[in-house]
């Protein structure tokens, strides 16, 4: 699959709110399915598997499963990537253009 099509689920999946509470959950542990339904009681749980679909096509969550169990993991590496290509590029940009307004008023 090509980078494109990739960055687009990513961007797709993270563009919804309760998707990105989700992985906000995920963030410090793994949890399970049953777990994150009742971090969010007022969605059911075929609301949620449909988010941890989206989130887990995007490469975002990597669902391990334990006996009855389904283990739900963050992968960060596809947000690292986004940053990497949308954001670090732009942010390197900005820092050197506050060096050199830095640098103008401290001549002035």
């Amino acid at each position: 699959m090509s980078n494109i099509n990739e960055d687009d689920r990513v961007f797709k999946a993270l563009s919804n709110r309760t998707r990105r509470l989700l992985l906000d959950q995920l963030k410090d542990k793994p949890l399970t399915t049953g777990a994150l339904c009742a971090l969010f009681p007022e969605m059911d749980r075929c609301t949620t598997m449909m988010h941890l679909k989206v989130l887990e096509d995007a490469g975002l969550v990597i669902a391990r499963r334990e006996g009855r169990e389904r283990w739900n993991h963050l992968n960060a590496l596809p947000i690292k990537a986004i940053h990497d290509r949308w954001i670090g590029e732009y942010a390197t940009h900005a820092v050197a253009m506050l060096g050199k307004l830095k640098s103008a008023l401290e001549e002035t």
